[in-house]
């Protein structure tokens, strides 16, 4: 079997929300003095990706929290390959926004022998990307919200990504708009 692609995940509002105070209800864990709730389907997610993929994460949060939040979401029996935080990061100003953002560039990763045809980044921040969106499945901000459903979503898509050799190649902006409709008409059809 060929290598695996690698799928780099973001934490906040991606994988879980972090607040000060507590939502409506009590939190799953605590981090960092932070309330933090799981995205709905999280453990689904994470357990059918680590079968398709070595799974990563990068985060633009501080390096104890990223820890902290890793140890309480992965499975000990299936870590991250490696837990990357915001001293991984480049600071960039933009210009549009005159403001500053903490990117995430994969070239850093083809550093270290990944090949960029090969990665996916699960991101909630596009801007984070900006000098890879064609490695960018960007997702609905999670906020809280109980009867979030983007992680199934995500799973499907990334699923069917897993298998093409060249990830870069395929348009994924508005990905669960073509992947949900197509999938409602017909369940059994492939859409990238």
């Amino acid at each position: 079997m060929a290598e695996r692609h690698l799928l780099v995940l973001d934490l906040d509002e991606t994988l879980i929300f972090a607040s000060p105070a507590e939502l409506d209800r009590p939190a799953d864990f605590t981090a960092a003095y932070h309330h933090v709730y799981r995205r709905p389907f999280l453990t689904e997610f994470l357990a059918g990706v680590a079968g398709l993929y070595e799974v990563a994460v990068w985060t633009s949060a501080a390096p104890a929290y990223a820890q902290a939040v890793c140890a309480a979401i992965f499975d000990a029996a299936s870590p991250p390959a490696f837990i990357w935080d915001r001293r991984r990061c480049t600071i960039r100003r933009n210009a549009d926004t005159d403001s500053i953002v903490e990117t995430k560039p994969l070239t850093k990763l083809a550093r270290l022998g990944y090949d960029l045809k090969r990665i996916v980044a699960l991101d909630d921040s596009p801007e984070k990307y900006e000098q890879n969106y064609g490695n960018l499945v960007r997702v609905v901000p999670f906020e809280g919200a109980a009867t979030d459903d983007e992680l199934q979503h995500a799973l499907a898509y990334l699923t069917e990504l897993a298998a093409l050799p060249n990830i870069r190649s395929v348009e994924k902006r508005g990905w669960q708009q073509r992947f949900r409709r197509c999938n409602d008409a017909a369940p059994s059809a492939a859409v990238l």
